[in-house]
């Protein structure tokens, strides 16, 4: 499966290269790169293209290959830290205790034991820098998680990352943003000489 991102607003001002071509093929992807250089904004465009979804100024084509759609569900562990919506869980008294007690990061590890295995089969799932506030050892123990949601249920997963754990991994397909400003790619399999190739 192939993002061509043919206009993007934010990343022509990173100076990316129109149109950039992702490599989406791999069922575990890992996106790094530094502070600013796109890798939320790269996961966003990834969900609006499995969406089908239209945004101000981004123009796409996805190319799915044999994969079939399924659900997406985008989870940023900034925006989507339950500690911060406690109200929402005024009605289930133990789960508001656990928030209460429990550290930032036994939370994280919460919301992938229990609430990533309930999706749906097949789901993809984009994740916004999920080693948020865990230590090494967590980030190993969520890394074997999400290679059994893929293994397991048939999940695509693609994380938006600064984790050594996460990208040093072999089982990993690493997409590292900072080394693809700038870059004039020529290949005629893609259609688009002096497109920037992200793979």
């Amino acid at each position: 499966m192939f993002l061509k991102i043919l206009s993007h607003p934010i990343f022509v001002n990173l100076n990316f290269h129109m149109p950039m071509v992702v490599d989406l093929s791999h069922p575990l992807i890992m996106i790094t790169g530094d502070n600013g250089s796109g890798k939320s904004t790269l996961l966003h465009s990834i969900q609006y293209a499995l969406k089908d979804e239209k945004a101000e100024g981004y123009a796409y084509r996805l190319d799915r290959g044999i994969v079939k759609p399924g659900s997406v569900f985008l989870f940023d562990a900034e925006q989507h830290n339950p500690r911060m919506q406690l109200e929402a869980f005024k009605d289930q008294p133990d789960m508001l205790e656990f928030l209460q007690l429990a550290s930032h990061g036994q939370v994280m590890l919460a919301m992938f034991r229990t609430n990533f295995p309930s999706l749906a089969p097949g789901t993809t799932l984009l994740l916004d820098e999920p080693e948020m506030a865990l230590s090494v050892s967590n980030q190993r123990r969520i890394l074997k998680m999400l290679q059994e949601l893929v293994a397991e249920r048939g999940f695509r997963i693609i994380c938006a990352t600064h984790s050594p754990v996460l990208i040093d991994d072999p089982s990993t397909y690493v997409i590292n943003l900072d080394n693809h400003v700038n870059r004039n790619v020529p290949l005629e399999s893609f259609g688009v000489e002096g497109a920037s190739t992200i793979q």
